[in-house]
């Protein structure tokens, strides 16, 4: 394999902080051999309970993570946090939104980004800013999507409204900020410039009022739209029957229902196009802010869900290759398997007299989560826990890598982030997995998860596969 494949790390800046710039450098690239690194422009120091944030953060609302690299001695704790820089607040004033406050943690660790940049790149390190793509501070409820019944869903990523013009303003200033602070950055990921699905209310985002005055200026029929999606939505939340279910759980994986599906409610294939045509929108904003407060080879890559669930978000591969310079398919296994169990637990709370079994298997062909589903219940996938494997198989995973080269078709790199949580074994045998695909490269998220066992296996497994 080429040897220009990237390996990318993402690395928080509260690792940094604790481990210090060369000991991080020297792990990144003489341990795993890695030719990029993102960082977060943050700083961050531990603080009392209920102080801040808890890292590692909750995520699918009950995570049992901890980090496998002790952090000030601990593998999980409270830590408060300040941006690495003091913002030039000049540059918000066509938003709403302001950057977040400098403070004490600015004044005293704030240069250690900038150090750890210029580090990294005499290294020979590609370096890249992770941001939200489009969730700015202090998110208003105005700015958020919401359902096909106006009410605000039920979600696990507090992400915005991709037509928000006051959200689009932000992006542009912070990345005009940024820029300023940190010219010699190789690039920016922007983190879900899409409606993430990780619940089933979030599937069904967004029908914002600002996303109607957008549909209109595009020609798309909004109302037509809206009608079918809330009739789906109703559909879901009371009247699903198991017969609704029986081809979605055999073996042709639902191929029958949803062609009978977009036959029927051709609203439905056009909310779906409208979602793409919004995510590709999304991108060119950030590409247009990029190229002009920086330069035409700042680099764009984007991290998004991975296919088959870009059906629901509206990341749109083929589109985005042809703005982007990487996409990045998020391989995030624990997150796939928690799915089932969010959509499955509200679909049977709304619909009582489904059969558990075949739900399973249904909401496990539909997200393809293997070729050979035998779960009969819900609680049989969830979110593992830090010794437990990821119950997603290697030929589910090789599948949506293919099928993302396919649908990029060389216009931009594919580099899958995949997840540094879990066990060891487990861990090594993703990332053998992506190492060994047609992709261009692999990004890691997140450092704290890579025990120094981990980042050995890393180097060892990426000179093999090279």
């Amino acid at each position: 394999m080429s040897e220009k494949r990237m390996l990318g790390i993402t690395v928080l800046a509260d690792f940094i902080l604790n481990e210090g710039v060369d000991a991080v450098l020297e792990n990144l690239v003489d341990r795993a051999g890695a030719t990029a690194v993102a960082v977060n422009p943050t700083v961050t120091a531990p603080s009392e309970e209920g102080i801040g944030s808890f890292q590692p953060p909750s995520d699918a609302g009950s995570s049992p993570r901890v980090f496998d690299r002790p952090l000030w001695g601990r593998r999980s704790l409270w830590v408060r946090s300040a941006p690495s820089y003091v913002p030039r607040m000049s540059y918000y004033t066509d938003t709403p939104y302001k950057p977040r406050e400098p403070n004490d943690l600015t004044d005293k660790h704030g240069e250690l980004i900038g150090r750890f940049i210029d580090a990294a790149l005499d290294r020979g390190l590609k370096v890249y800013l992770q941001l939200s793509s489009v969730t700015p501070p202090g998110l208003s409820d105005e700015d958020r999507p919401r359902r096909p019944d106006g009410q605000l869903p039920d979600r696990m990523a507090d992400t915005g409204c991709l037509a928000s013009e006051s959200i689009r303003n932000y992006i542009a200033a912070n990345v005009r900020d940024l820029l300023a602070q940190y010219p010699q950055v190789t690039g920016f990921r922007p983190d879900w410039p899409e409606y993430p699905c990780y619940k089933l209310d979030e599937a069904f985002q967004d029908f914002n009022p600002q996303v109607a005055c957008w549909a209109a200026a595009h020609q798309f029929d909004y109302e037509a739209i809206h009608e079918a999606v809330r009739s789906a939505f109703d559909y879901l939340h009371g009247r699903l029957e198991n017969r609704d279910l029986l081809d979605m759980s055999g073996p042709s994986r639902g191929a029958a229902t949803l062609a009978a599906i977009f036959r029927s409610f051709p609203g439905i294939a056009e909310w779906l196009h409208l979602k793409s045509a919004l995510s590709n929108d999304l991108l060119r904003h950030w590409r247009t802010v990029i190229t002009t407060y920086g330069s035409p080879d700042k680099e764009l890559s984007a991290n998004a869900f991975m296919f088959p669930l870009t059906l629901w978000t509206g990341f749109d591969f083929r589109g985005a290759s042809g703005i982007c310079d990487a996409v990045s398919p998020k391989l995030y296994t624990m997150h796939w398997s928690v799915m089932v169990e969010f959509w499955g637990r509200r679909l049977l709370e709304h619909n009582p007299g489904l059969d558990e079994g075949l739900l399973v298997r249904s909401l496990a062909h539909l997200f393809d989560l293997g070729d050979d589903i035998t779960a009969t219940r819900i609680d049989q996938y969830r979110y593992p826990e830090p010794d437990e494997p990821h119950p997603i198989p290697d030929d589910a995973q090789r599948r949506r890598i293919e099928q993302v080269c396919a649908e990029v078709n060389g216009q931009a790199l594919v580099t899958p982030l995949m997840h540094g949580y879990g066990p060891h074994q487990d861990f090594v045998r993703r990332f053998r997995l992506v190492a060994e695909s047609p992709a261009d490269g692999v990004w890691i998220n997140r450092y704290g998860y890579l025990s120094d066992g981990k980042l050995d296996a890393v180097g060892r497994t990426w000179r093999q596969s090279r």
